[in-house]
This record gives C-alpha cells, structure tokens and sequence, in this order.
C-alpha cells in the first residue's frame, strides 16, 4: 500500500440522474469516476487515490458529498478549486478544497449525515421534475404522514429497513430527527403545488435506508399502512423485510458534518 504525504478534504455537489452512485463501478457511469478522470488530467498521473464519506445510490444527488484526496506531492488548495471546476462535467461542482493531515478519517470522523427526500401527489408531474422530486400521484394523507414519521426518530433496530445486509451488518441506528414538511426549495411553474420533503438525520444509514422508511411513508399516506404498523416493523425486526424502496432520484444528500 502506497504512503501518502498530503490530504486534502474535498467537498462537492452533484445531480445524480445520470450516475450509477458515487463508487467505481466496472462499466458503469459513477461521480467517483468522474472525478478520478478529472485528478488524471490535472495532476498528469494516477499516483493519487479518492476515499468517499460513503456511498449514494443510482441516480441520488448530493449537496454536500465529502471526500479525501490521498497525494505524494503538495498543491495549493484554492488552486485545485479552480481546477477542478474548469475540468469537472457540468453537473458535478467542487465547494471546497481544504488541507488535513493523516489523522483524518473521513470514515470514522463522520459525525451526521441529513438526507432530504423530495416527493409530491396529484396528477402527473412536469417531465422536469424527474431528477428532483418523486411524484406518488394519488392522494396522501401528509399530516398522517406527519405523525408517522416521528416514530423513527430515537434508538431502534432497522433491520426491517435494510437491503442485502452483510453477517456483520449492525442494525441499531439512531435518528437523531425526522420530519415532513412544505417544499420551499424547488419553484417555478412547472413544480407541483403539493410538493414536500422527508428530512432526516443520523450518525450513519443502512442500505436503502432512507427509501425505505420513505416508501413505508408513503404507505401510510396512502391509507395501506398504518402507524402502528411501523411502529411493529421496529419492534418485530426479524420479520420480513420492508418490500419496496421510494425510486431513489428524490434522494439528496443534503448535509455531511464532521
């Protein structure tokens, strides 16, 4: 394993919709290869390596996505901001470029993640919205669902809320909030009149956590689940699991802290 002498936390922002998530993936379009492409033209090598704060799923947006740069040689942190903007595709942007040492653990060092996740009802949405905001057309009950969603707030087994766990997988997660409200961020004609946002905060997330308590949401909203029933799939969570994610471009990493 190569030694490196500079760090470097790097923060961006991206739209998701064309992507197959922030990780390399073998033949697939990833933000992690972009930016890998964008290192190899400005630095001239591939004696570098990138480390993200963790994984996004397809098509999920970010704004606030960290990760650490690992180099032998130094550069100067506003200098490598500018050019990373004049290099990186339109739709992935550099924030910052801030220079750590090698205590750092961009892993471990994660302190809260915020997810925020767009949806709206009614009838069909403007093509437009697709990247941003999920519409679930028929009518839901947002105040229901408003109710429902601060069961999840707290300490609790999201075994129920998990994709394809690992033997090792820990499924006690803390939400440490969780609400529903009005979208305020996303105007203009074409959005729709009964749009909101599933705002919620945690230390860390299991896979498809999110839409998945998204997706249950929404069940309630519908009318087909209940509080109580999310409130047993907490307490019952060696039952089956969760059957269905929320379509995961409504999903925005909106906040990382450190």
């Amino acid at each position: 394993m190569a030694r490196w002498n500079n760090f470097y936390l790097i923060r961006i922002e991206f739209l998701g919709f064309r992507y197959h998530g922030w990780q390399v993936q073998p033949g697939l379009k990833s933000v992690e290869g972009m930016v890998n492409k964008t290192f190899d033209f400005i630095l001239k090598h591939d004696n570098f390596k990138v480390l993200g704060c963790g994984r996004t799923d397809a098509k999920v947006s970010a704004d606030d996505f960290a990760f650490e740069l690992f180099m032998n040689e130094a550069i100067t942190p506003a200098l490598l901001l500018v050019q990373l903007n004049d290099n990186l595709p339109f739709d992935i942007r550099a924030k910052s470029v801030e220079e750590i040492n090698s205590e750092f653990n961009i892993i471990q060092h994660s302190k809260i993640k915020e997810y925020h996740y767009h949806f709206s009802f009614g009838k069909k949405a403007h093509p437009f919205n697709a990247p941003f905001i999920i519409n679930f057309g028929e009518y839901l009950d947002i105040e229901l669902m408003q109710e429902a969603v601060k069961v999840f707030v707290g300490s609790h087994n999201f075994k129920r809320f998990a994709c394809k766990p690992t033997e090792n997988t820990n499924f006690e997660r803390e939400i440490v909030s969780a609400i529903i409200e009005e979208n305020t961020r996303f105007i203009g004609d074409h959005i729709p009149k009964n749009a909101y946002v599933f705002k919620v905060s945690s230390k860390g997330f299991l896979r498809y956590q999110v839409r998945l308590m998204m997706a249950a949401l929404i069940d309630v909203g519908k009318g087909t689940y209940s509080i109580e029933d999310i409130k047993n799939s907490l307490i019952n969570f060696n039952e089956e699991p969760m059957k269905h994610n929320a379509p995961s471009s409504g999903l925005n990493l909106h906040k990382v802290s450190f």
